[in-house]
């Protein structure tokens, strides 16, 4: 490993321990050269399918769109960092598992919209509206309605809820 300041290539590792998620290993190492110390994390390497495109096109599965879009789509919502990446290590999982060579983008669409769906309301509208193509007003409703009616079964008190209205604090002396 090469040292990031200096680029002395001989290094040692001072300390390694499992991430909290316990998916990655975090190795603190030394430059022999500068005594520079920096961290490297090791990761499973996760042979996944190609995917298969709505235009047709295959492309190599990419961890970092799937990153990308999740984020974008819960930027600025009251989501911790820990739940998220553990369901993207959920769908990575799930996309490792797949035995077939090649799979629609379609599909990892919805395993997607599933775990944001599990982790905020307006996330999954977010997303939802751009994958789905939403092109009116109606296409809302249809999916806030099925929110609601999968709400009515028991929602979830972690997230804000996008169908209860606000409440607002009485003033005292009012």
């Amino acid at each position: 490993m090469w040292c990031p300041l200096c680029n002395h290539e001989d290094t040692r590792v001072v300390d390694s321990r499992l991430t909290r998620d316990g998916m990655q290993i975090r190795r603190r190492r030394e430059c022999a050269r500068c005594n520079n110390r920096f961290n490297t994390f090791e990761a499973p390497e996760l042979k996944a399918p190609r995917i298969i495109k709505s235009d047709g096109t295959r492309e190599a599965f990419s961890e970092a769109k799937l990153r990308d879009g999740m984020l974008r789509a819960l930027e600025k919502r009251p989501v911790e960092t820990r739940e998220v990446e553990r369901a993207i290590r959920r769908l990575l999982r799930e996309i490792s598992s797949v035995e077939d060579a090649e799979i629609p983008s379609s599909l990892i669409g919805e395993w997607v919209m599933r775990e944001l769906r599990d982790l905020d309301q307006v996330a999954y509208v977010r997303f939802a509206s751009v994958y789905r193509r939403f092109e009116d007003i109606q296409a809302f409703r249809d999916l806030i309605e099925g929110l609601e009616r999968d709400d009515a079964a028991g929602p979830d008190r972690r997230q804000i809820s996008l169908l209860e209205p606000t409440r607002r604090k009485k003033r005292r002396g009012s």
